[in-house]
């Protein structure tokens, strides 16, 4: 069974930084055969998609988060991050990590979700 396990998430001070982790356990062929994404859910609102980082390695990101949050991967340990700078008040919400099969796109899974708080 394929796990993913968010961590890294806390309260910030606004125009401070997190750095979101996804651990993705119990794939025979590891993340590579994922592309990865992050979500997040704000109060009372809608989730929406964050960044996303395919197996090759491209990256998209929502117009909200450009030149201030990164998506990363790393294969070997299968983990993806998601590093936040200049944080604001509007970022504040629950994040999850997706992991959806490049090939098999009904294959999707789901973390647990990390909360992330920007307040002063």
């Amino acid at each position: 069974q394929v796990q993913l396990v968010e961590s890294g998430g806390g309260s910030v001070q606004p125009g401070g930084s997190l750095r979101l982790s996804c651990a993705v356990s119990g794939s025979i062929f590891g993340i590579r055969v994922f592309s990865m994404s992050w979500y997040r859910q704000p109060p009372g609102k809608q989730r929406e998609l964050v960044a996303t980082i395919t197996s090759g390695g491209d990256t998209t990101y929502a117009d909200s988060v450009k030149g201030r949050f990164t998506i990363s991967r790393d294969n070997a340990k299968n983990t993806v991050w998601l590093h936040m700078n200049s944080l604001k008040p509007e970022d504040t919400a629950v994040y999850s990590c997706n992991a959806v099969h490049r090939t098999f796109a009904q294959t999707v899974y789901w973390g647990q979700g990390t909360q992330v708080t920007v307040s002063s």
